[in-house]
């Protein structure tokens, strides 16, 4: 018998490329939760709950037997502050409060949560899970409902096997143009300059998405609770980054560097996701090529 998974945020980048490979496994029953429905979506492959976690919704209409949830849902306007902050932090916070107690009444074995590496702040080193995370008042409100929403899940820890994934700078193909690196390919694109913090910018571990659901397919198989870093294998910097894009385009990149700002570094350490869950196999300077 399939065991039935419920994904919300189904139509993202990481939701659709998962919803995919739920289906390419076999084991699985795939039931989304969004707004309205995908017409590309077969009926006989996906089951579709009909839900906007942007307002008051009742865990009634939710499906029954579940063996687990994965919470992808992101706040699409939570740049708007204070315009869209009740809708972000409905989403964000509120529904994941509402869908892991509904996990626990109903006895269901797995809920996975997309959490955002931003909840480190910024540094110079790689942050690692065991670091202690307090609320850094200028991290802004997207990260605030993402730490929330952390602090909830520990609450829950003990009673289900809850994993938090604190995802860094997921990108691939589909993915929506104001993220951070189709930016920056539309930049070197129309020949726009890169505004750099410092000689080189900031350094991040990005991960191509096909290896984020990699990850999210394996924690579906430990009955533990963790918490855990997704990021990519290179650690870049801004520069290097446009450098590798330029490159793929065949344009050279143009930069300003504003050397009065100190970079803000946002690297996961991944040694706890290589060991628990999936070596992320994708580099960037091959998998920029696709999207371009």
């Amino acid at each position: 018998m399939k065991k039935r998974i419920l994904v919300t945020g189904g139509t993202g980048l990481i939701g659709s490329y998962l919803t995919d490979a739920l289906l390419s496994v076999g084991d699985y029953e795939v039931f989304i939760l969004g707004r309205k429905e995908n017409p590309g979506w077969k009926d006989n492959e996906i089951k579709y709950v009909e839900i906007d976690l942007a307002n008051d919704w009742n865990e009634a209409q939710l499906p029954e037997h579940l063996y687990g949830i994965i919470h992808l849902s992101q706040a699409e306007n939570f740049r708007d502050f204070p315009g869209k902050a009740k809708e972000t932090f409905y989403i964000n916070t509120l529904s994941t409060l509402k869908l892991i107690n509904y996990a626990v009444e109903n006895k269901i074995s797995h809920f996975i949560y997309a959490s955002s590496g931003g909840v480190y702040g910024n540094g110079e080193e790689a942050f690692s899970e065991d670091q202690h995370i307090g609320y850094e008042k200028n991290t802004g409100f997207y990260i605030a409902t993402k730490h929330c929403s952390e602090v909830v899940l520990e609450n829950y820890s003990k009673l289900l096997n809850v994993f938090i994934l604190r995802f860094f700078f997921v990108y691939g193909k589909g993915q929506n143009k104001n993220m951070l690196i189709p930016r920056l390919i539309n930049f070197v694109k129309n020949e726009e300059a890169i505004t750099l913090q410092g000689e080189s910018g900031i350094k991040i571990n990005p991960i191509y998405v096909q290896d984020a659901v990699m990850a999210i397919l394996e924690a579906l198989k430990i009955n533990e609770s963790h918490t855990i870093n997704i990021g990519g294998p290179d650690v870049l910097s801004l520069k290097e980054i446009g450098e590798i894009i330029g490159s793929a385009l065949k344009k050279e990149p143009k930069f300003i560097i504003n050397q009065k700002e100190i970079p803000k570094n946002l690297i996961g350490n991944i040694s706890k996701m290589k060991n628990l869950l999936y070596t992320p196999q994708k580099r960037f300077r091959e998998t920029i090529e696709t999207l371009i």
